[in-house]
């Protein structure tokens, strides 16, 4: 978002999971990983509920580094504790600073808030003009599909962001289904992901099955769903594919637009021909 606004020449750090913009790759890392590398998808979510329940992170913050970096604003998030440094720690660790930066936390649950983020982010930095254009263009390329799939059937979509256990996406992902022409037979707009039984996933009866793990990658994705096969085949859908959730669907950014119009050629691909980036197709 921030170098969306233009303003990647004052970004001084970025978490070890920021990959994009390329040139966001260069920045120093203020935070790690606490989760031994090389766990299962199904070890992940019983350490992180283990950790959770503890009340403890599953991420660090590095002091020293940002102590040396003396930001004034850090950006940071409290929607998802998997995701993020929890708000709370980076509160305490800013307050710690000479330069005492602001602490904006975004928090967005819908695309409008989504692009909402865009504004304040962009009353924190005197970059109201690129903000404006930014969401003013977000906004033309949904409508654009909103428009185009307005009279169109819409199948019925399962979109899991993870699959052992299974969790049904929620938050945005839900709206930008429905935006694209579908309908989300197990997600809520606006809640959060939510854990369900393959019998539930199974009894809902989707036409389509989009597997997104968040932070994943599609080639990761299509592997995990491949992993789980016999359990996919047993929802009977007629199609089902993998995706990169983290670039488009995970993290509450500008190419969540993307991400809906990669749906809209995955729900309606009569409509929008050309995909937008990679669907793998998993054989089921």
């Amino acid at each position: 978002m921030l170098f969306a606004l233009g303003l990647g020449d004052d970004v001084v750090a970025v978490t070890h999971e920021c990959d994009y913009p390329p040139a966001a790759r260069n920045l120093p890392k203020v935070t790690r990983d606490v989760l031994p590398a090389g766990l299962s998808s199904a070890e992940i979510d019983a350490a992180v509920k283990e950790r959770t329940l503890q009340g403890d992170s599953i991420y660090e913050l590095d002091t020293d580094a940002l102590s040396v970096l003396a930001p004034d604003l850090i950006v940071t998030q409290a929607l998802c504790t998997v995701c993020a440094v929890s708000y709370e720690d980076v509160r305490a660790v800013a307050n710690t600073l000479a330069t005492r930066p602001r602490v904006i936390s975004l928090d967005p649950r819908t695309v409008g808030e989504v692009l909402g983020d865009a504004r304040a982010l962009a009353e924190a930095t005197e970059s109201r003009d690129a903000a404006t254009g930014l969401v003013r263009e977000a906004a033309a390329r949904i409508d654009r599909v909103r428009v185009r799939v307005r009279d169109s059937r819409r199948p019925r979509v399962v979109a899991l962001e993870w699959l052992d256990p299974p969790f049904v996406a929620g938050h945005w992902v839900p709206q930008l289904i429905e935006l694209a022409g579908g309908e989300d037979t197990l997600g809520f707009p606006g809640e959060p992901s939510e854990e369900r039984a393959w019998d539930e996933i199974i009894a809902a009866n989707p036409d389509i099955v989009i597997v997104m793990p968040c932070g994943y990658d599609a080639q990761i994705a299509h592997r995990e769903a491949e992993m789980h096969r016999e359990q996919l085949a047993a929802v009977g859908a007629g199609e089902v594919l993998a995706v990169d959730a983290s670039a488009y669907f995970s993290r509450p950014g500008p190419r969540i637009v993307d991400g809906l119009e990669l749906l809209a050629h995955i729900i309606h691909p009569e409509l929008f021909p050309e995909s937008p980036a990679e669907v793998l197709t998993v054989e089921v």
